[in-house]
């Protein structure tokens, strides 16, 4: 029972390293296994050039536009706030770069993040425009009226407005807001109906971008990049480029509430509309490079010589969890915790909280974990007693198996009645680990996605917990303290299992060489605590801790 026990144990800890490994699957775009989305939402046929075509869901003219062919000359004018410098195209008023300037770059860090942008290697852009006739897209040079560029000191707001020419009697005014301290862009389409009938246009908002991976991540853990949605219905959805190829994707394609994002690891951007407004969510693939993903609404029908106006928000920033959840409902998904996201959410608030006090992450995340050590300790005790006993009785179960090794029924019964004379419970170790599995994949998962560590520094060397340690300090006293819990147990009857009790900590401490040094920290400091509360419970149960190796002979093949 002993083996039964410790065999239970290792698979266990392989399965959570599964659940681990199918997460990163699911990061990277691969199709979740144990949640599938709903039906497929077929979307639009796009147009060659990235303008959606008209829902069919409303009422009026759905030809579509065609293409802006006139070679007219555009600008690009910079806007600048305190958190964000932005780079506008009078072409569509299209958003063709965004810094971040609180987020130094990872290849240099003189250097913001940049998130949208426009060049040969990489786009990623936010466009709008009017669909539903001869009406200005997002390929429509508009002009720019003269105004502030830079949000000055003492000034909370900086406003920008863009007018179209007319087309087909239409006029669309682009007022774009942006706050001190904001990472969300107010965006007001106004409609003016300037011709001698009523016209019932049509609003789209999308994210346009390649579908390369980002710079950086790890061989060993990938995020998840690519388009999501969110309705009250249907939650959080995202949709793989890979779906997109096919001309299928998963996600709840219409709603009067939720928003539309393009996620990637640390940030993302979306378009936010108020509840209450019906809207047609697409998402497609526009040729071999780009996708698009975004929503459409109908304005409504505008008789001559009266306007509509739509109010709409882009967001384009870090997935900071307390900015997101005030932006919009379920706009925090987008810091995807997977399946443990239930568990994930209140712990990322303990160590928040933690960091407000202690002020660093790297001894905030040392904290929680003993913190969590705490809340689990009677459970621990439980496990390390019943190891502890086990180790006690091992002499004797060793003997019986030297001796009955011929009759194993006899010596399967012969050590049941050792177990229930001792009152011992060969697999009491087992439930309390499988309570704390999920709990801690939850943690792995919110150091993994929680922006406030990246580039956080910890102490001495380790000056990034989202990046490898540069010295492997930390995952090689990961790899010794891992040992060290093996050497503490008692060693296996059965040869191989007791050198593989060995070798697969070993070859699981490899793969933390290359994990962000706070993901090690992490591991090390539950390794750390867990080896001093076993010590501790061995020791006041007159079973002092011995360190075995795999070729130490047992009493009983020492006396034959």
């Amino acid at each position: 029972m002993t083996d039964i026990r410790r065999t239970i144990l290792w698979v266990v800890f392989a399965f959570s390293l599964i659940m681990l490994w199918d997460n990163w699957q699911i990061h990277n775009g691969k199709p979740a296994t144990f949640f599938p989305g709903p039906t497929v939402a077929t979307a639009p046929a796009p147009a060659a050039d990235g303008v959606p075509a008209a829902s069919t869901s409303t009422a009026g003219n759905t030809a579509q536009p065609p293409l802006d062919t006139a070679a007219a000359a555009s600008e690009q004018v910079t806007l600048t706030t305190d958190v964000l410098r932005l780079t506008l195209d009078t072409r569509g008023g299209t958003l063709v770069r965004a810094e971040l300037l609180d987020y130094p770059s990872d290849s240099d860090r003189s250097q913001p993040v940049v998130l949208l942008q426009d060049t040969p290697e990489h786009s990623y852009l936010a466009q709008t425009g009017l669909i539903g006739g001869n009406y200005p897209t997002h390929k429509t040079v508009l002009q720019l009226q003269p105004g502030e560029r830079t949000l000055q000191d003492g000034q909370d707001t900086l406003t920008v407005r863009l007018e179209s020419p007319e087309m087909d009697g239409v006029k669309l005014v682009k007022t774009l807001t942006l706050r001190r301290g904001a990472y969300d862009i107010g965006v007001r389409h106004e409609v003016i109906n300037t011709s001698g009938q009523s016209i019932n246009p049509q609003l789209y908002l999308q994210l346009m971008r390649d579908g390369m991976p980002i710079d950086g991540g790890n061989a060993f853990y990938s995020t998840f990049t690519g388009p999501a949605f969110y309705t009250d219905e249907s939650k959080y959805q995202k949709v793989e480029f890979k779906d997109l190829d096919k001309g299928k994707a998963n996600f709840e394609k219409k709603a009067d509430n939720g928003y539309v994002a393009m996620v990637q690891h640390y940030f993302a951007s979306a378009w936010l509309l108020d509840q209450g407004i019906e809207r047609e969510n697409f998402a497609r693939k526009l040729d071999d490079k780009y996708y698009a993903a975004g929503l459409i609404t109908s304005l409504g029908r505008i008789e001559p010589g009266q306007s509509k106006t739509l109010e709409a928000r882009l967001f384009a920033g870090p997935q900071k969890e307390k900015v997101l959840e005030s932006l919009a409902p379920g706009l925090e998904l987008v810091k995807d915790y997977g399946m443990f996201t239930i568990l994930a959410k209140p712990l990322y608030w303990l160590l928040d909280k933690i960091h407000s006090v202690l002020g660093n992450w790297g001894w905030a995340i040392v904290g929680l974990v003993l913190l969590l050590k705490i809340a689990f300790y009677w459970l621990n005790a439980k496990a390390y007693a019943s190891m502890a006993k086990m180790k006690a009785l091992g002499p004797r179960i060793q003997d019986l198996r030297e001796r009955y090794k011929d009759k194993p029924q006899q010596m399967q019964q012969e050590m049941m009645r050792i177990y229930r004379e001792e009152k011992v419970n060969p697999l009491g170790g087992c439930l309390p680990i499988m309570i704390q599995i999920p709990v801690f994949i939850a943690l792995y998962w919110v150091l993994l996605s929680s922006v406030e560590i990246r580039q956080a520094p910890w102490m001495l060397w380790v000056t990034d917990l989202s990046a490898k340690d540069p010295l492997y300090i930390l995952p090689i006293l990961m790899g010794l303290s891992s040992l060290l819990q093996v050497a503490l147990n008692p060693v296996p009857p059965d040869p191989m299992q007791a050198k593989l009790m060995w070798i697969m900590p070993l070859m699981f401490s490899f793969m933390f060489f290359l994990f962000p040094a706070g993901l090690v920290l992490y591991w090390l400091t539950n390794n750390i605590l867990s080896i001093a509360q076993q010590w501790v419970i061995n020791t006041r149960m007159g079973v002092p801790p011995q360190f075995n190796h795999p070729f130490k002979k047992q009493p009983a093949q020492e006396k034959k």
